[in-house]
């Protein structure tokens, strides 16, 4: 069982984590190119596997958004059963 202080430390921390997520999509869709790894996806050389790519992080943003107000909120209950 999970104390409240976990719930909202981890959400925090999932909060957090979706500005960066936004601010490397942005960056990539204004300069054409998104990081995977060490490596860059160019959408002029690759275009299918940069649209997957924006695909993932949109989905990534999304994912650990919910997870975030999730936890911090404590819908879960309320959602799943």
């Amino acid at each position: 069982m999970r104390f409240a202080g976990e719930n909202l430390v981890f959400g925090l921390i999932a909060a957090c984590l979706v500005p960066w997520i936004l601010w490397t999509l942005e960056r990539g869709v204004r300069n054409g190119r998104l990081p995977v790894g060490r490596a860059y996806v160019d959408r002029a050389e690759r275009p299918g596997a940069y649209r997957f790519l924006l695909c993932l992080y949109a989905a990534a943003a999304f994912g650990v958004g919910f997870i975030a107000v999730d936890l911090l909120f404590n819908i879960s209950s309320r959602i799943w059963s």
